[in-house]
């Protein structure tokens, strides 16, 4: 009988698990809920569930793993509303870019017996240049070659962890273990700083002196940049990733300011070869960064290597779903 995984949240990450997850259909029965019905009427032509379940207690009553593909600003209330329906082992499963909140919201709202991993995803580098579909629009190939950071609260059964890390595989993606710190400081330097640089470049131009005249002539470079807060994290979500995680997104604001200081004095200076120096080396940083992202090259430390189990749904579902029926 097919093992039910419900996607909750079926914007461009969620639809496209969805899609990923297709191939197995013997072994998975994709169930899909977006609160937004014309979002799931949309995800269901797409083919990124096998049913949809408007109603979000019956979505996730039968599943054995819960994916909430959410906003941050959506996610304690989520929780909240599904705990009283989750059955005993479900794993939930989340894609939020900051931890520390979510974490801490999960231990205290979902019932005992029932696991939380995070999931933090870096999608396939073909899709960071592609101007040709709609930033929501989901791939089904969205997560190849790319990582999956995998957080589990301490004291996590380990079956749930490998639970989490194999469903990454299915995804096509690879899996890297790391805590909520290490996870957060990350996303701290590239996921939450480049959105709020672009708010503050925003709030330094846009109707300031000479902005008049200034919004005539803004092009690709200032279309470019400014995306960085359009077509992410909404509003909400930005807000309170970015007071979460006080601490990361002050220092990695910090580090900015003094770049910029450095840039702008050496301006003020009249210091060709410093302003030269600088430019060169974020361009060649740019340009390394960038080729090792789109060869996925990365080195075995990255990879975590999972013991490999006979069959899709034991490597799935058997380590923790096996033991507790051997429980009762």
């Amino acid at each position: 009988m097919p093992v039910q995984i419900t996607i909750i949240g079926l914007g461009q990450i969620g639809a496209s698990m969805g899609l990923a997850l297709a191939d197995h259909k013997d072994t998975i029965l994709r169930v899909g809920h977006d609160k937004n019905l014309d979002v799931e009427r949309a995800a269901f032509q797409k083919g990124a569930a096998d049913k949809m379940e408007h109603n979000l207690p019956k979505a996730v009553r039968d599943a054995k793993v819960v994916v909430l593909c959410l906003p941050l600003s959506q996610m304690r209330e989520t929780l909240e509303f599904i705990a009283p329906d989750l059955q005993e082992g479900t794993v939930v499963l989340d894609t939020t870019p900051i931890k520390a909140g979510v974490q801490k919201w999960a231990q205290e709202i979902l019932p005992d017996g029932c696991y939380f991993v995070g999931l933090v995803p870096a999608i396939n580098p073909e899709f960071l240049h592609d101007f040709h579909h709609a930033p929501s629009a989901p791939q089904p190939d969205l997560f190849s070659k790319g990582i999956f950071l995998v957080d589990a609260p301490r004291g996590t059964p380990e079956e749930a962890v490998i639970l989490a890390m194999n469903f990454v595989r299915l995804l096509g993606a690879e899996a890297l273990l790391a805590d909520s710190l290490e996870a957060d400081g990350l996303m701290s330097t590239t996921h939450l700083l480049p959105q709020l640089v672009a708010a503050s470049l925003l709030n330094a131009t846009i109707d300031q002196p000479g902005w008049l005249d200034a919004r005539k002539m803004a092009g690709r470079a200032y279309a470019t940049v400014t995306a960085g807060l359009a077509d992410h994290d909404e509003i909400d979500s930005l807000r309170l990733s970015a007071l979460h995680n006080q601490a990361g997104v002050v220092h990695a604001l910090d580090v900015t300011i003094a770049a910029l200081r450095g840039l702008r004095d050496d301006i003020e200076n009249g210091d060709e070869d410093g302003v030269a120096l600088r430019l060169e080396s974020a361009l060649k940083g740019r340009k390394r960064w960038l080729n090792e992202r789109m060869s996925a090259d990365w080195t075995k430390s990255t990879q975590t290597e999972l013991p490999d189990l006979p069959s899709l749904t034991e490597r799935l579902f058997g380590g923790l779903f096996l033991r507790k029926s051997r429980k009762k």
